[in-house]
């Protein structure tokens, strides 16, 4: 498996677990923590500009379906 497919078969592992769960994946949770860590690695890079241009476009689409599920604070 090759760099770029095993960065798709991660992207759409998490994509799936995001639009499944409303939730992004837990460092808490053993299950979901690998999850967890590529989206962190992933945005690192994307913050440092060391992430690749079709790589970032897609990402970004993920935090956009993350900021949906969002949670809002009830006391407000």
């Amino acid at each position: 498996m090759d760099q770029e497919t095993h960065w798709l078969t991660r992207y759409n592992e998490v994509k799936t677990f995001i639009e499944e769960n409303h939730r992004n994946p837990s460092k808490h949770y053993p299950e979901e923590k690998l999850m967890h860590n590529w989206a962190h690695q992933n945005r690192k890079l994307m913050n440092q500009g060391k992430l690749k241009k079709d790589r970032a476009e897609r990402f970004n689409k993920l935090l956009e379906i993350g900021e949906r599920y969002k949670r809002v604070n009830q006391y407000q």
